[in-house]
């Protein structure tokens, strides 16, 4: 890794679902993303827990991109 360590950008989208490494509390490893920016907003698809990531903790944690819900509109 160089200075500016990892550069990779996960291209994620408002109403993506996405499947994280380990699972919640509640038992449910699908979330969907609610805010894109600096920090990143899921709910838990579960239980509907809403929490907020810094954009390198979610971008370590997410395991991969479902994708949209077939109803969501970008």
């Amino acid at each position: 890794m160089g200075a500016l360590g990892r550069l990779s950008v996960l291209d994620v989208h408002v109403a993506d679902v996405v499947e994280m490494r380990k699972t919640h509390p509640c038992g449910g490893k699908t979330w969907e993303v609610t805010r894109i920016g600096a920090d990143i907003g899921l709910r838990c698809l579960t239980c509907g827990r809403r929490v907020m990531l810094p954009r390198p903790a979610f971008e370590k944690r997410v395991k991969r991109v479902l994708g949209a819900p077939p109803t969501a509109i970008r």
